[in-house]
C-alpha cells in the first residue's frame, strides 16, 4: 500500500515535471525578436547620434522625387548596378553615410540613400518618446516604398540592385530580401531584426555585428546565422567585429583611430559581398550578350 501511494503521489508531479522540461525546451528554441530597450530606459540604437549639422564634401546630390521619395545620389549615373544604402534612425542626412556612400560609388557603382524617414529623423529633443516615434516609422512600410525607388531606378536602366542596411535599416533590408525586385543584401548592427526573417531570405545576405552591441548582440546574430544555415541555397556570411558596440558602422567616433579601422573595413566587408555578386552577375549577362 505505501509503494502504491509514492507512486500515485510521484505520478503527477513527474507529469509536472515534464511539462516544465518541455515548455524550457521550447522556449530555448523559440525565434527571437531583437528588441529595442522599453521607453524610458536605455537604447543603445540612440548611442552617439549623427551630427546633422557636419555635413562634409559631398560627391553626390540631393533628388528630390525618385520614385516618390528624396534621395541623396552618388556615383555613375550610367551603371546598370545600384546600391540602395538605408539609413539608421538619424536618417539620410547623416554626412557618415552619405561619405560611405561616395566610396561605395568609388568602385563604379550608382548608389542611393533614401529619405525612408520623410525628412523626421529622430532627435534627442523631440516631444514624443522615441517608442511613439517608432510607432509612425515602419520599416516595413518603408520596404515597400523602397520597391517603388527601386522599379524607377530600374526604369533608368539599372539592372542588378543591392541593398545595404544599417540598424532599422537593416530591417528595411531584410524585408527586400524576401522579394525579387534586388540580388544582394548586407545588414550592420540591425535591429528590429528575428530570426523568422532569416528564414525568408531569398538572396545572399552578409551580416556584421559588434562584440559588446546591445541591440543585437553576438548570441543573437549567431541566431540569425544558424537560421541560414538551414538553407543550403542562400549564401550567407556572418562576422562579429570585436569591441564594438552598436552602430560602429556608420556612426563610429572620427578621432578614435580603432573605431574608423574598424568603419573601414565594415564598409569594405560590404563592398566585397557586393562586388561577389552584382558583378558577378553582370560579367554573366556580357557573356550572354
Amino acid at each position: 500500500m505505501a509503494a502504491a501511494t509514492v507512486r500515485s503521489t510521484l505520478a503527477p508531479c513527474l507529469l509536472l515535471l515534464l511539462l516544465l522540461s518541455t515548455a524550457l525546451a521550447s522556449a530555448a528554441t523559440a525565434p527571437r525578436l531583437v528588441l529595442l530597450a522599453p521607453s524610458g530606459s536605455h537604447t543603445p540604437c540612440l548611442d552617439n547620434p549623427s551630427d546633422l549639422t557636419a555635413a562634409g564634401d559631398e560627391a553626390g546630390e540631393l533628388v528630390r522625387d525618385l520614385g516618390g521619395l528624396q534621395a541623396y545620389v552618388t556615383g555613375s549615373r550610367s551603371s546598370p548596378r545600384a546600391i540602395v544604402l538605408a539609413s539608421d534612425y538619424f536618417g539620410f542626412q547623416a554626412p557618415k553615410l552619405r561619405k560611405i556612400a561616395d566610396q561605395v560609388a568609388d568602385d563604379g557603382y550608382l548608389v542611393v540613400v533614401p529619405d525612408l524617414l520623410h525628412g523626421d529623423p529622430f532627435r534627442d529633443e523631440a516631444k514624443i518618446s522615441f517608442q511613439d516615434w517608432l510607432k509612425t516609422h515602419s520599416p516595413v512600410e518603408a520596404a515597400e516604398k523602397t520597391k517603388v525607388l527601386i522599379a524607377a531606378l530600374k526604369k533608368l536602366g539599372v539592372s542588378e540592385v543591392g541593398v545595404g542596411g544599417y540598424c532599422w535599416g537593416a530591417k528595411v533590408a531584410v524585408e527586400l530580401s524576401k522579394s525579387q525586385e534586388i540580388q544582394v543584401v548586407v545588414i550592420s548592427h540591425p535591429s528590429l531584426v528575428t530570426v523568422d526573417d532569416m528564414k525568408e531570405v531569398k538572396h545572399p545576405i552578409e551580416i556584421l555585428g559588434g562584440e559588446l552591441d546591445q541591440a543585437s548582440p553576438p548570441p543573437i546574430v549567431h541566431q540569425f546565422q544558424q537560421a541560414l544555415d538551414q538553407n543550403k541555397k542562400i549564401d550567407h556570411f556572418v562576422k562579429i567585429f570585436p569591441g564594438v558596440a552598436h552602430g560602429f558602422a556608420c556612426r563610429y567616433n572620427a578621432s578614435n583611430a580603432f573605431a574608423v579601422k574598424t568603419a573601414e573595413e565594415a564598409r569594405a566587408d560590404m563592398l566585397s559581398w557586393f562586388n561577389k555578386y552584382l558583378k558577378k552577375h553582370q560579367e554573366l549577362s556580357l557573356h550572354e550578350s
